[in-house]
């Protein structure tokens, strides 16, 4: 089984606001407030990646080739809405015979009717994030982003004069909406 993962994002704003992200990283000026916004969305980019998360409302497309039978799919990146199922299509037919669960880690459980079929693609897309604008970010997601944009900062010295890593509160954050998975 292999699984290919696409985000294409929905809304234009960053998942921050540049005056908070300032104010953690203790910048007044305005001099450095695109090379900030460029740590902010590596630091969003980081977080969405370690958490498998979507801060903000995002196209989910998931291609699983030679999917193992099993009774469901766990969906790669969260939240999704309760009420926002799925589009999904098996061998380029689209296929409704499916239970869905949303929330931080949403998932797919097939019904009967799959278990018969023998596919060779399973495609599913859908709608994941938290909102379209900042403000719609957790708090804690939005301290965690701005925690490692802070250490990005900080570490903008010759690469071998720093160690270079996540913040202890990504960490932490992140693996929280992660979960764990089996």
């Amino acid at each position: 089984m292999k699984m290919l993962v696409t985000r294409t994002p929905i809304a234009a704003a960053d998942p921050f606001e540049l005056a908070d992200l300032k104010a953690q990283i203790r910048v007044d000026a305005d001099e450095e407030n695109e090379a900030i916004k460029t740590m902010g969305r590596t630091a969003a980019a980081q977080l969405e990646h370690f958490a498998q998360i979507a801060l903000l409302t995002q196209t989910i497309h998931v291609t699983i080739f030679d999917p193992a039978p099993q009774s469901g799919l766990r969906l790669p990146i969260g939240p999704v809405a309760d009420g926002d199922a799925p589009a999904v299509t098996i061998d380029s037919a689209a296929f409704s015979a499916f239970d869905f669960v949303g929330g931080n880690r949403p998932y797919i459980r097939w019904r009967d009717s799959y278990h018969a079929l023998t596919p060779r693609q399973v495609e599913v897309e859908y709608q994941a994030g938290f909102g379209i604008a900042a403000s719609d970010v957790p708090a804690d997601l939005s301290q965690a982003l701005m925690d490692q944009a802070a250490l990005l900062y900080d570490g903008r010295s010759n690469w071998t004069d720093k160690l270079f890593g996540t913040s202890p509160h990504l960490a932490v954050i992140g693996a929280r909406y992660r979960g764990v998975q089996l």
